[in-house]
């Protein structure tokens, strides 16, 4: 058993209390569609110097709007020279809309996916993964032959807690495991402990986050750089760990993951 560390790219404008969401997207952003919120520009310097101080794999699902700021590409290029293979580029869609809350929609989907795998992989070039985690984690069994048509191998969307079951589009996590399974693909669900969440929000979220806390000081020893390819082997059995770039802001940009 090993752990894999993701890490999210979500800046402020992608949360769905802003946009991507058709009944929680009610405020808005003091950002423009494309602009860098000074707590993200640090998030992505603590993101740098944690990076700096183990040598663990991580994967970075990007949301490929990102890419069309010069600055966010010009970090971007700067995070993958400094940790070359050791740091992995996935698919976290364009936008960040919550896919399963507005109802199947193939043809949206699989446009967005062109999109989005398209400016990934000439951005991130060797180090993008055929890796996807729906935004928000808003996924639904209709989405997984889509990703499979597209060249995606890996999905790491579900949250298997009772908590967001809502999130599946009106179906259920199992329902979830199986559409990847029978289009091909390796579900990677995120860790739980009692049925709870310990990934994301949880990690600060009382009581939630004392949960958390300890899932992530007891996770098994992470993956190494020659170890990514592992992601993909149905066979191996991985704890899949995620924060967020804006999480590493936090404490003035000193908050680090809990680690054993």
């Amino acid at each position: 058993m090993r752990t894999w560390y993701t890490v999210d790219s979500d800046d402020f404008r992608h949360l769905p209390q802003y946009q991507g969401h058709p009944t929680r997207s009610k405020k808005q952003t003091l950002h423009s569609n494309t602009e860098l919120s000074a707590e993200f520009l640090l998030g992505v310097e603590g993101f740098r110097s944690w990076m700096g101080r183990h040598d663990h794999a991580v994967t970075l699902f990007l949301i490929s709007d990102l890419l069309e700021n010069d600055k966010f590409s010009s970090l971007l290029e700067g995070l993958l020279n400094t940790f070359g293979e050791r740091l992995t580029v996935g698919c976290h869609g364009h936008s960040h809309r919550s896919w399963s809350a507005w109802g199947e929609d193939v043809e949206g989907f699989s446009a967005m996916l062109t999109t989005s795998t398209a400016l990934l992989q000439q951005s991130a070039g060797s180090s993008f993964r055929p890796f996807f985690r729906a935004p928000n984690g808003y996924i639904a069994p209709w989405m997984a032959q889509v990703l499979a048509e597209h060249g995606y191998t890996v999905d790491s969307s579900v949250n298997p807690s009772w908590l967001v079951r809502y999130k599946t589009g009106g179906s259920s996590w199992k329902s979830v495991n199986s559409a990847m399974v029978q289009a091909g693909m390796v579900e990677r669900p995120w860790k739980t402990r009692f049925g709870l969440p310990v990934t994301g929000p949880a990690l600060f979220r009382f009581p939630l986050s004392l949960i958390a806390k300890r899932a992530w000081t007891a996770a098994p020893l992470p993956l190494k750089q020659d170890e990514v390819f592992e992601v993909s082997n149905h066979r191996t059995n991985l704890v899949t760990l995620y924060c967020h770039i804006l999480d590493f802001a936090k404490e003035a940009g000193a908050w680090t993951p809990p680690e054993a």
